[in-house]
């Protein structure tokens, strides 16, 4: 059984770039291979994990149990993705030499889902940033609890991204480039004070939130609330917030009611075989 966490990618600035791991999970199988628990569904032909496992050449069905809410910016795809495709691997090669070093895993997901940021991250684990088919994990000691604030309403990635324009003006890509650099740079030095300047964009929340206020008003709300900083996770409308562990309950106290706010952190070992 392969066991993969959630994400929440673009962390504000880093469109397409950035991806965090955290502590939703998603369990993919192999039917007649794996034990299958209570509570596991054998996935369709039309499944992002059974597309995934039979593109890596997989044989058979998989089935899949997982706890991460679908449209909702947490990377439900990609975490099943790359189950799918490390399952494929594990029952064509066997346990003991699956490796992320050589595993397509990566390649597959990227291709499947159209960008690497949410893959890498559920591959790898913790804070990674992802260009040109490379993945760097991000060092950090900090340790925050990551709130997720999950509204009942979904949003659709692909349609969301149609309505970010095509022509980026000069002065917003400058400001998202020095952001991104800045946050890596935070997270690398254990920086908090410089993390809520370093969460800002340009780019696609505000196109996002035009369309979700309610996720506007929660990040609002958890900033306003004490939280280190925060962003649209993914492509919303889930909101993410990071914080210190002794401030969470009273900043979930402060979020929007209309929403699940969930306490996580940030889960450092990426996709692996149970």
């Amino acid at each position: 059984m392969i066991r993969v966490p959630a994400t929440s990618a673009n962390l504000g600035p880093g469109f397409d770039a950035l991806g965090m791991a955290v502590t939703l999970y998603a369990d993919v199988g192999v039917v007649g291979f794996d034990d299958m628990p209570e509570g596991a569904h054998v996935a369709n032909d039309t499944h992002p994990a059974q597309i995934a496992f039979l593109r890596a050449g997989g044989q058979g069905q998989v089935w899949t149990q997982t706890n991460i809410p679908m449209g909702r910016g947490l990377g439900f795809s990609g975490a099943v993705r790359i189950g799918g495709v490390v399952a494929a691997e594990v029952q064509q090669r066997g346990v003991d030499t699956w490796s992320r070093e050589t595993s397509q895993a990566l390649h597959i997901g990227t291709e499947l889902e159209g960008h690497a940021d949410n893959v890498a991250a559920s591959l790898y684990g913790s804070i990674v940033a992802t260009a040109d088919g490379r993945v760097v994990k991000i060092p950090t000691s900090l340790d925050p609890v990551f709130i997720a604030w999950v509204p009942s309403f979904t949003t659709s990635t692909n349609e969301s991204r149609t309505k970010l324009g095509p022509v980026i003006a000069f002065d917003d890509a400058v400001f998202n480039i020095g952001r991104t650099a800045l946050l890596v740079a935070a997270f690398a030095a254990n920086d908090i004070a410089a993390l809520s300047a370093a969460t800002q964009d340009r780019l696609h929340q505000d196109v996002r939130f035009s369309v979700a206020e309610r996720s506007r008003a929660a990040l609002e709300s958890g900033i306003g609330a004490g939280a280190w900083c925060g962003w649209l996770s993914g492509s919303g409308p889930t909101v993410a917030l990071l914080c210190d562990v002794s401030d969470a309950d009273a900043i979930c106290a402060a979020l929007p009611p209309d929403g699940d706010a969930k306490q996580l952190r940030i889960d450092h070992e990426g996709a692996r075989i149970i």
